[in-house]
């Protein structure tokens, strides 16, 4: 079988983290996303295809021909974004009448997961009524996803994004396929959407008489919204195995599962809590405090006294002392002026808000920050409330308190209001003239 990934979309739900990126190349846990997804290809499958479209520059350059992995990676570009079903018709000549999987490159889950989906293709292929497998995964709320219907493990019916679902099951985006999917592509019609949607298609196979059956993940992080990457982050952190290649100063304290990458220089006084990584040629200190689940790239700076908790900072980034960042994603070449507090619990301690495409939704954390996307720069003393979004190249002032998601390449100001009085005393009051 071959192996295509789905990497062209926008990724409007991850904004302002994809205004300078695509999705699929954000990081988790040292690595991109699309890293994780390819890494699960390897040993399995020899050629992999790659729809890719949004970014797809900067995608090509960094995984070429795909032999770094050991993969034989295929390009197809998606010109116009008009869902998953017409880009997987873009590689109908390339399968070439085979059976192959397909899996979206923002969809992170595990090995034996997609060994167990292909086991089950292979078992009931030999159906004559087979029409291919699809992941599944419960999640609390359904509304947002493909749900599928099932009886058994056989899907009965498959939805897209429903206003009030009957269940939790949703279609988890790995899939396998006969040849046959692709003249339900070519019936498939647009959504309410606007777009050519697989589930549709997958819909149209169920009602010509086709057998559809569902695999459960054993785990599941898509990346949509800006706070699943802490959840991946978390994940594939709490997996990792500790390692130190930097120099650490007299009087640190380091944990068993923290990475400590090449040329990186961790100063005294600081305390470092795991899991953690920490990449190559960073200065940490002196008398920092690195909480569990933080990813920090390469190039970084993290100033004295800084405390971070259960968040992702970027390559670049530099955070000046005396500030505090909790749940937050940091995007790259960022500058956090001395004193900039992030907060990540609201005073009422409800669940956190955030705006996603023009809607406020809930995040369903209580604790959650921020999201800054690529070089954005914050005065000395700024205030940042949980779950606010700061837009690439902006900027916010010294001692301003934020509330409200900042705009790409805006400058938020605050100025306290300023009362000037006579004093009776003089420049003399307070003083003794001898």
């Amino acid at each position: 079988m071959k192996a295509l990934v789905l990497a062209a979309g926008l990724g409007k739900r991850m904004r302002p983290l994809t205004f300078t990126r695509p999705k699929f190349l954000l990081p988790v846990a040292g690595k991109p996303a699309l890293d994780r997804v390819l890494e699960l290809l390897v040993g399995t499958f020899e050629e992999v295809g790659m729809v890719v479209g949004y970014g797809r520059e900067q995608i090509m350059e960094r995984y070429g021909e795909g032999s770094g992995l050991g993969l034989k990676i295929t390009y197809f570009h998606q010109k116009e974004l008009l869902g998953t079903a017409q880009a997987i018709s873009l590689a109908r000549d390339w399968v070439g009448g085979e059976d192959f999987l397909v899996i979206n490159g923002d969809t992170l889950t595990d090995e034996v997961s997609i060994r167990a989906l292909l086991d089950l293709h292979r078992g009931r292929r030999v159906d004559s009524d087979f029409g291919g497998c699809l992941a599944t995964y419960e999640v609390e709320e359904a509304s947002q996803y493909g749900v599928v219907f099932l009886e058994g493990n056989r899907v009965v019916r498959v939805e897209e994004k429903p206003k009030a679902p009957e269940v939790r099951t949703v279609n988890a985006g790995v899939y396998t396929f006969t040849p046959e999917i692709f003249g339900a592509i070519e019936r498939t019609e647009k959504s309410e959407r606007g777009e050519y949607e697989i589930t549709t298609s997958l819909q149209l196979l169920l009602r010509e008489g086709r057998k559809l059956y569902a695999s459960p993940l054993g785990f599941w992080a898509d990346l949509g919204r800006p706070w699943d990457l802490l959840v991946a982050n978390e994940h594939f952190l709490r997996k990792q195995k500790g390692e130190v290649h930097g120099k650490i100063e007299f009087g640190v304290h380091i944990e068993e599962n923290v990475y400590v990458g090449e040329g990186t220089r961790i100063r005294s006084g600081s305390y470092i809590e795991g899991p953690t990584y920490i990449g190559r040629n960073c200065d940490i200190g002196p008398n920092c405090y690195i909480r569990p689940c933080t990813y920090i790239g390469d190039h970084v700076r993290i100033g004295h006294g800084v405390e971070i908790k259960n968040s992702i900072v970027m390559d670049g980034t530099h955070i000046a002392h005396l500030s505090y960042v909790g749940d937050s994603v940091i995007g790259g070449g960022c500058n956090l002026g001395a004193g900039t507090t992030i907060a990540n619990l609201r005073l009422d301690e409800a669940e956190v808000e955030m705006e996603v495409e023009g809607n406020r939704v809930g995040t369903r954390r209580r604790k959650l920050g921020t999201i800054i996307a690529d070089n954005v720069k914050t005065g000395v003393n700024c205030m940042i409330n949980p779950g606010v979004k700061i837009g690439p190249n902006s900027a916010i002032g010294p001692g301003a308190v934020v509330y409200e998601d900042v705009p790409p390449g805006q400058i938020f100001l605050a100025r306290p209001a300023v009362e000037r009085r006579s004093w009776g005393g003089g420049a003399a009051a307070g003083t003794s003239e001898e």
